[in-house]
C-alpha cells in the first residue's frame, strides 16, 4: 500500500447509529494527528456529525467529509484514498459488497461490524484470493459480533498453550451479563437476512467449520442430549447456562480463527467451542431456550417479519445516550487442556464493558483500525478474524474500557 494515501482511516456510514459512535471514539480516543474522514451519501448529515466531533475535541485534526454513494465506482475511488476503511453501512447482505470489493481490489485494509455469516461466507468465496494478491487485511465481524467471543476464546487457548504446552479440548464461553436493547439497524438486519438468503444457504453457512480455511476437527459435540433438547447446561465456574442468541454469528468466526491460527497445532486437534448465556436457574434457562426457538420460527414467516418491522426502531435509530447509561456486557469463558492428567487446571477469562453494545462496537472497530496501522501485525493480505490481531489488539481494547481478567482454577 502506498504511504502517500490521503487518509489513515475513513468511516463509511458515519451518519448511522453505529457510525456516529465510531466517529466519536476516534475523535476522543485515537491519536490527535490522525488523518481521517467521514463518508456517506448526505452532505448535511455528515456536516452535522463533523460538528459534533469538533465540539467533543476541538484540539485534534478534524475529519474531512467525503460524499460517496453505494456503487462500485465511487467506493473504489474512496478506498484508494485511505489506508483503512471502516464500513458501518448495513444490512451488509444488501449494501456491503461494494465496499468489500473495493478494498479487496485496491489493497485497502477493511473492517466491518456485520453479524451476517451467510454474507461473510459469500465475501470469503468471492474476494479472499483478491485480498491476498492486493495485500488488504480484511476483518469482518469485529464489533460485538463477534470480537468478544473470539478474543476470549483465543485468550483461553493461549493461556493453556503457555502453561501446559498442550492443545485445548473444549472452550465454553458465556454471556454472563447483558443489559442492552437492539438498535433499528440490528433488527432490520435480522429480518433482511431472512428475506435475502434461502434456508439452504443459511444452513450451509452455519455448518460446522463452514468458513474455516481448512477442514475442522471431527470432535463429537460434548453437550448432552438434554442440553440439545432443553438448551440447559451447568458448567463449573460459569453456572447454569442456556441458549445464546449470539452463538449463531460467533461460532463460525471462532471456528475460522481455529483454521487461520494453526488449527490442530495451536487450538488443538480435538477442539470444541460452545457458547451460552448465563441463566438464573434451570426453569428460566428452559424458558429462554424455547422462547428463542419460538422467536426463530416467528421471524422465519415473511408476514411476521413484515408485521414486526412496524413496531421496532427504524434503521439508523436507537436508544439515546441517557437510555444506555446503565448498559453493560460481560463475557466469561473456561477452557480445559487436552491432556491425560486427571482433573487438570481450567483456564478462566472474564471480559467486561460498561456501556452500550453499539458504543463497544465503535470502540472495537476503531481500536482495530489503529492497531492495524501502528502495531506491526505480521499479516499479509487476506480475510481474517478479530483473534488474528492477537494480544496487541486485546491490550488496546483493555485500555479503552473492555477489561480482561484471566486466571486458572485448580482442582
Amino acid at each position: 500500500m502506498s504511504a502517500s494515501r490521503q487518509y489513515d482511516i475513513v468511516v463509511f456510514g458515519a451518519t448511522g447509529y453505529t457510525g456516529k459512535l465510531t466517529a466519536e471514539h476516534i475523535t476522543t480516543q485515537l491519536p490527535t494527528d490522525l488523518k481521517w474522514a467521514i463518508a456517506g451519501r448526505s452532505a448535511s448529515k455528515l456536516e452535522a456529525v463533523a460538528a459534533e466531533c469538533k465540539a467533543l475535541n476541538p484540539d485534534r485534526v478534524q475529519p474531512a467529509i467525503e460524499i460517496c454513494n453505494l456503487n462500485d465506482a465511487e467506493l473504489s475511488a474512496l478506498s484508494k484514498k485511505t489506508k483503512v476503511l471502516i464500513a458501518t453501512v448495513g444490512p451488509y447482505c444488501l449494501y456491503g459488497e461494494h465496499a468489500f470489493k473495493a478494498c479487496a481490489e485496491n489493497g485497502t485494509h477493511y473492517l466491518d461490524v456485520t453479524g451476517e455469516i451467510p454474507y461473510v461466507a459469500e465475501m470469503i468465496k468471492k474476494y479472499e484470493k483478491t485480498a491476498k494478491e492486493s495485500g488488504a487485511i480484511m476483518i469482518p465481524q469485529i464489533g460485538v459480533d463477534s470480537a468478544p467471543a473470539d478474543l476470549v476464546t483465543w485468550t483461553l487457548v493461549n493461556m493453556i498453550r503457555n502453561r501446559f504446552s498442550a492443545p485445548t479440548a473444549e472452550a465454553v464461553v458465556s454471556i454472563h451479563e447483558i443489559h442492552a436493547k437492539p438498535s433499528g439497524g440490528t433488527l432490520n438486519t435480522v429480518f433482511t437476512v431472512m428475506d435475502t438468503f434461502s434456508f439452504k444457504q443459511l444452513e450451509a453457512a452455519h455448518a460446522p467449520y463452514s468458513i474455516s480455511p481448512i477442514p475442522g476437527p471431527k470432535t463429537s459435540n460434548p453437550n448432552s442430549l438434554l442440553t440439545k433438547i432443553f438448551g440447559v447446561r451447568a458448567v463449573p465456574d460459569l453456572g447454569i447456562l442456556t441458549t445464546s442468541l449470539w452463538r449463531v454469528s460467533d461460532t463460525p468466526i471462532v471456528e475460522r480463527s481455529w483454521g487461520l491460527l494453526g488449527g490442530a497445532a495451536f487450538y488443538g486437534p480435538n477442539f470444541y467451542f460452545s457458547e451460552f448465556s448465563k441463566s438464573r436457574n434451570y426453569l428460566t434457562a428452559v424458558m429462554t431456550h424455547f422462547s428463542i426457538l419460538v422467536g426463530s420460527l416467528f421471524i422465519a414467516i415473511p408476514f411476521m417479519r413484515t408485521l414486526a418491522r412496524k413496531y421496532v426502531y427504524q434503521p439508523g435509530d436507537g436508544q439515546t445516550k441517557e437510555q444506555t447509561r446503565n448498559d453493560r456486557i460481560e463475557y466469561r469463558g473456561v477452557a480445559t487442556p487436552d491432556v491425560k492428567t486427571p482433573n487438570p487446571a481450567r483456564a478462566f477469562c472474564k471480559a467486561r464493558y460498561e456501556g452500550s453494545l453499539y458504543e463497544f462496537t465503535g470502540v472495537s472497530i476503531s481500536q482495530a483500525a489503529i492497531s492495524i496501522l501502528l502495531d506491526d501485525h505480521k499479516l499479509s493480505g487476506g480475510i481474517y478474524t478479530p483473534a488474528c490481531l492477537g494480544q496487541k489488539f486485546i491490550d488496546r481494547l483493555d485500555g479503552a474500557g473492555f477489561k480482561f481478567e484471566t486466571k486458572f482454577f485448580e482442582n
